[in-house]
C-alpha cells in the first residue's frame, strides 16, 4: 500500500500543437511590439519548438507581457438555472456564479473574438453542462470539484486555429460536463 506522502507524482501533460502554435504567435506579437530583441526571439522560439511539457512552455512565456484580460463579465443567480446559448459574444473573461441551480453554457455558435478565453465557475450545488466549439483547446487544470469529478474527453485529433478555453474555479455538489460540439 502506498502511503499518502509517497503518492506517485502526476505525469507532466504533453503539449498540443494548438498550444505550441499559440505560443509562437504570442512570441511573434511580443517581437513585433518591441518587447523582445532578435536574440531573445530566436532563443525563445527554439525553446517553444523543443518544449516537451506545458511547464516548459509556460517558463518560456512567463516573462512576456500578458494579454490584457479586460473587464470580467459575470453571470450569477442565487437559485434557478443559468442558460446562455445561440448567437452571443463571449467576453475574454467570464465568471459564472450560482449558489443552487444548474448551468447550461453553449459556446458552439457564439462569437469568440479572443484566442484565449478564461471561464471561472463558482458553483455551490447543481452541475454545469458546457459545450465548446469543435476546434477549441480546453484546459481544466484550474477547476476543482468537491463531490464529483469533471467529465471531459479531449477531441482527437484537435484542429489548429481554435480558441483556448481555460476553466478555473470551484464546484461544490455537482458535476461539470464539458463536450465539443459536433459541428
Amino acid at each position: 500500500m502506498t502511503s499518502p506522502s509517497k503518492r506517485p507524482r502526476r505525469r507532466p501533460l504533453p503539449i498540443a500543437e494548438e498550444e505550441r502554435d499559440t505560443a509562437v504567435t504570442r512570441l511573434q506579437q511580443a517581437y513585433a511590439d518591441g518587447h523582445i530583441t532578435d536574440e531573445e526571439m530566436e532563443q525563445r522560439l527554439h525553446e517553444v519548438l523543443t518544449a516537451g511539457t506545458r511547464d516548459e512552455l509556460a517558463r518560456v512565456l512567463d516573462a512576456l507581457p500578458g494579454e490584457e484580460p479586460g473587464p470580467t463579465s459575470v453571470i450569477s443567480a442565487a437559485t434557478g438555472r443559468i442558460r446562455r446559448g445561440g448567437d452571443w459574444t463571449v467576453p475574454r473573461t467570464l465568471r459564472i456564479e450560482s449558489a443552487m441551480g444548474r448551468v447550461r453554457l453553449d459556446l458552439s455558435r457564439a462569437a469568440i473574438e479572443h484566442p484565449v478565453i478564461d471561464i471561472e465557475l463558482n458553483l455551490g450545488t447543481g452541475g454545469a453542462a458546457i459545450t465548446v466549439p469543435r476546434d477549441a483547446v480546453v484546459d481544466i487544470e484550474g477547476l476543482t470539484t468537491a463531490w464529483k469529478s469533471t467529465l471531459y474527453r479531449p477531441r482527437q485529433p484537435a484542429r489548429p486555429g481554435g480558441p483556448t478555453i481555460r476553466f478555473s474555479g470551484a464546484v461544490g455538489f455537482g458535476r461539470v460536463r464539458i463536450r465539443h460540439a459536433w459541428r
